[in-house]
């Protein structure tokens, strides 16, 4: 493992418990049996009318792949913070530019492990933002989308859990358990646009 990688390599930032920047990896050999702990971001994009894009993830994706998910994940570079690498990356999955970024989840953190034994491993936190104009998906990054209303997505979560992605479902817990007078204003849009209460 470097402890730096020139901006140009596609790469994952690797970091310690508390979120210290450690080194980097090439992005295509981070996922393994024993993925290290990294730096994410998830976000949950809103149109106008307030409904949600989910994501159904590509089937050339090597983690989760063809599952349903929120609107977009990515990995920070080493020179970027979160909400920079959440720029480049709704350019790059979704061909769209966001506004309104706010912070729901500062401190979200998970790990999982998918059906072939590959290990997410990340403290990621979580983004809601407004969408200008339309989305033009990568097929590399996405198969489909949906635009959906929060009651149709609570339900679809609540029935099915094990059709999405684990992070999402986790994310989605991890609001609902915050009482709604706690809650800071991304994470009151957020619940909003997941349906919760």
């Amino acid at each position: 493992m470097s402890t730096h990688t020139p901006v140009t390599e596609d790469h994952v930032v690797t970091c310690d418990d508390a979120g210290h920047r450690t080194g980097t990896i090439p992005r295509a050999e981070v996922h393994t049996t024993d993925t290290p702990l990294h730096l994410a971001f998830s976000c949950y994009l809103l149109d106008d009318a307030g409904n949600l894009l989910v994501t159904r993830r590509a089937l050339v994706k090597r983690t989760w792949p063809g599952v349903w998910t929120n609107s977009f994940c990515g990995h920070l570079r080493w020179t970027e913070t979160a909400e920079d690498s959440l720029q480049r990356h709704v350019v790059h999955e979704l061909g769209a530019q966001v506004t309104d970024v706010q912070v729901a989840l500062p401190d979200f953190r998970y790990r999982a492990v998918d059906a072939s034994g590959v290990v997410e491993n990340e403290i990621c936190p979580v983004y809601v933002a407004r969408v200008v104009g339309d989305v033009a998906p990568n097929p590399d990054e996405v198969a489909e989308h949906v635009w959906t209303p929060a009651p149709s997505f609570r339900t679809a979560v609540e029935a099915t859990p094990w059709a999405f992605s684990p992070w999402m479902v986790e994310q989605v817990d991890a609001l609902a358990a915050i009482p709604p007078a706690d809650r800071t204003p991304g994470a009151v849009v957020l619940a909003a646009a997941l349906g919760l209460r």
